[in-house]
């Protein structure tokens, strides 16, 4: 008899360690791993591509309404396209970061895209990552993680990855858009960034990937084999 495939929600602010971890529990599943802040990057970098202001919220929300993408996984790497372009990285450089808070507090594109999340991981057997995925997304998930951080190990990370990729950043400006995203995302009006009522928090601060991907497959099986 096959095992049930649920629903891990892994939420967290910016660079506590979730896309990589949720990436790894997906593959160790045999899960799709889907990344929701990806599909406001990819807004955020449409509208800018467009000149189209980003607090503007109708237009905004017109292009999260027509925007056709995929996310594709290749080993480790999670690969994003619109239309038929990767903008994997694209969506990552630091004007996508620098840009996204009013994309990411817009109702009305909120909606549009909370919508295509819960069609894509509706059958189960997804690990999704984002800011509002247990509490807003899927409330229903079997299994939610909320995962933190301090501000400053997550400033570290964000450098080692952006400079991994090619990525000039100052570290003291990284830890001031991690600082003012936090602020963004707790204090939104829609989605904002909360633990779940019923989510296990973990603290990833002096936690390895390695093991962050353990704790949370322990859990995940723990679910999966009492479904």
């Amino acid at each position: 008899m096959a095992l049930k495939k649920i629903k891990i929600a892994i939420d967290g602010p910016a660079a506590s360690g979730k896309s990589t971890t949720a990436r790894r529990v997906a593959t160790r599943l045999g899960y799709s791993y889907i990344d929701s802040g990806a599909l406001y990057r990819a807004v955020t970098l449409a509208a800018l591509r467009q000149n189209i202001p980003v607090t503007n919220v109708e237009k905004v929300a017109e292009i999260a309404r027509a925007l056709n993408f995929r996310i594709c996984q290749k080993d480790e790497d999670t690969q994003i396209f619109l239309n038929s372009e990767d903008i994997s990285m694209a969506i990552r450089q630091p004007e996508i970061t620098q840009n996204i808070n009013p994309v990411a507090g817009n109702m009305r594109v909120r909606e549009i895209l909370v919508t295509k999340l819960r069609e894509m991981g509706k059958h189960g057997g997804i690990v999704m990552d984002g800011r509002d995925i247990g509490t807003v997304v899927f409330p229903d998930a079997e299994l939610k993680i909320f995962m933190k951080a301090s501000a400053n190990e997550r400033a570290r990370r964000r450098v080692a990855e952006l400079r991994a990729k090619g990525v000039a950043v100052q570290a003291n400006a990284v830890l001031a858009e991690i600082k003012q995203r936090d602020t963004a995302d707790q204090n939104r009006k829609h989605g904002p960034l909360i633990k779940a009522p019923d989510a296990i928090e973990i603290d990833t601060t002096t936690l390895s990937i390695d093991e962050q991907v353990e704790e949370i497959i322990r859990l995940a099986l723990a679910k999966i084999n009492a479904a």
